[in-house]
């Protein structure tokens, strides 16, 4: 039986302050909208006290998240220093628009997450090495294990961050169009407009000689509609 708690622990930073029925701190909820995303935005302050969010790919395993950027970009400097570096992680998933007859009641449907904690970077070589394979598996299962390594000067200029999965929470809006009772006769079309990722067919470079690897036929990210 494992010892591992199915829910994370509820902290200020983590509750919302509204619509609190949405929010979840369940791990297997919270794995699932991380294990189908790719990309995250990493929010931190700068050393002059700015706030600063950017873009990046991720990759979930275990407990831990694992962030991909340059050895010379600012966050992975900070995260290198002892105290390593301060963060809040968002990943989210949009899933639908949502209509209503009031400007005022649109909505989207969504899943999402936020993550805080102490990012720190990654050093030893072999969780480096489980990291990075991470990260390319997590948009393209199997192609890690299909493609070459990096190689020393490659691996010069590229750095991970990690930020252990402790304060953590999920956010769910999954509801149709909810419309005020005063506006039901109102002349103007309600309902849901759904939002899905679709991967196109593969086209292959000029040089590319072999055939289409197993795992990119009939492609669809995990968590992606059928």
């Amino acid at each position: 039986m494992s010892d591992v708690p199915e829910s994370y622990a509820r902290t200020a930073r983590t509750t919302p302050t509204r619509y609190k029925d949405r929010a979840t701190w369940e791990q297997a909820e919270i794995h699932a909208v991380l294990d189908s995303s790719w990309v995250c935005h990493l929010g931190f302050t700068d050393g002059e006290g700015r706030p600063v969010v950017l873009p990046t790919i991720f990759a979930r395993v275990d407990d831990r998240l694992y962030l991909h950027g340059s050895t010379g970009s600012r966050p992975l400097r900070a995260a290198g220093a002892p105290a390593g570096l301060p963060v809040c992680v968002t990943v989210t998933q949009v899933d639908a628009l949502v209509l209503t007859k009031s400007a005022f009641n649109h909505s989207v449907n969504f899943r999402s997450v936020v993550a805080h904690g102490t990012a720190e970077q990654v050093t030893d070589p072999q969780e480096l090495a489980i990291a990075l394979d991470a990260l390319v598996d997590q948009a393209v299962p199997g192609r890690a294990k299909d493609c070459r390594p990096g190689n020393p000067k490659e691996l010069a200029k590229t750095a991970v961050i990690r930020l252990v999965l402790d304060e953590v929470s999920a956010k769910t809006r999954a509801d149709g169009a909810d419309d005020d009772p005063e506006d039901a006769g109102l002349p103007y079309w309600s309902g849901v407009v759904p939002v899905a990722t679709v991967y196109g067919a593969p086209v292959p470079h000029p040089g590319t000689e072999r055939e289409l690897p197993a795992y990119l036929r009939d492609f669809q990210p995990a968590g992606a509609p059928c």
